[in-house]
């Protein structure tokens, strides 16, 4: 056999290169599809304010994410509702990333009053400073995300401008120590 041949493959080779090539040619088709609907949502958002204020972090079948800048959210979320149908916030939760120094903050957002945005969850997300995490309140847009603000504040610090009682919720009155869901947050005795 020459060098420049390859060696032939034993058969649990073979089926592993196999498997992996199938693999690879599936998520390359399901990466390239967008799902029809979706994708009309996403295009609103983006023809409406622009690709430099709507970011479009996903697109999957009933499932969008997008992101914001902090400034431009009251007037994204008011589009939301207005022209798209949602509706409610069913939650609102965040996410820490001290290597970049930014806390992300989700509103996921459906609709009980339009049955084809029913099964629909748009992902409404802005990033902060995380030592200056203030964004403005959406409880005037959406009334549900209230006390789902109101966990986010108690449990990442984040202050929701405008928020009726940015105050404790879950945790002891005599709290005294950061926010529990902070990446540096340790128990104490650990």
């Amino acid at each position: 056999m020459s060098s420049d041949q390859s060696k032939p493959q034993t058969a649990p080779e073979q089926k592993k290169s196999n498997i992996d090539s199938t693999q690879s040619s599936i998520s390359k088709k399901t990466e390239s599809i967008t799902p029809e609907f979706e994708g009309s949502l996403t295009n609103q958002l983006v023809t409406r304010f622009s690709d430099k204020i709507v970011k479009v972090i996903y697109v999957r079948p009933g499932r969008t994410k997008i992101l914001v800048p902090p400034n431009e959210i009251v007037q994204v979320a008011s589009f939301i509702r207005d022209s798209l149908g949602f509706d409610h916030a069913e939650s609102v939760s965040g996410t820490d990333y001290p290597n970049d120094n930014q806390i992300e903050v989700i509103y996921h957002l459906s609709s009980y009053s339009d049955e084809k945005l029913s099964s629909q969850i748009l992902a409404l997300s802005t990033r902060v400073d995380r030592n200056q995490s203030t964004i403005p309140t959406l409880i005037d847009i959406f009334k549900s995300a209230e006390y789902h603000e109101r966990e986010t504040f108690e449990m990442l610090g984040v202050y929701f401008e405008g928020h009726p009682r940015n105050e404790r919720f879950l945790l002891p009155e005599d709290w005294a120590d950061i926010p529990p869901l902070r990446k540096e947050f340790r128990i104490k005795g650990r």
